[in-house]
């Protein structure tokens, strides 16, 4: 998913818990879900900042010669403006964009 086009706040909002009880039944299923999609999205961020920052990385480890490079500091700022994984996973749980599925549900079930 492109993280860059997310319609997510970039400021933290207060939500209704119960809306977002609503879906799962339980609220600590839904924050468990968004907890594991806000991991997800910060490792793809963050595996995506690392490719594009190896391109400016030196060979050398010499601590007197320190580049600015303008590049580099505007892929970190603009990977800082974006909003933070937990209120993109939020955003995308309210809208129905999460796949979830609980195993111990189904086999409950199933037993049934």
């Amino acid at each position: 998913m492109d993280y860059k086009k997310t319609n997510a706040p970039t400021n933290t909002v207060t939500r209704d818990i119960m809306k977002l009880a609503d879906e799962t039944g339980n609220i600590y299923e839904s924050v468990a879900i968004i907890a594991k999609r806000a991991n997800q999205i910060s490792s793809d961020l963050k595996s995506e900042i690392s490719k594009k920052l190896q391109e400016f990385a030196s060979t050398s480890d010499n601590l007197d010669e320190v580049f600015e490079n303008r590049e580099q500091i505007e892929i970190s700022r603009f990977y800082e403006k974006l909003p933070k994984p937990s209120l993109i996973a939020t955003q995308e749980f309210i809208d129905g964009k999460i796949y979830y599925r609980n195993p111990a549900k189904e086999t409950a079930e199933e037993d049934f």
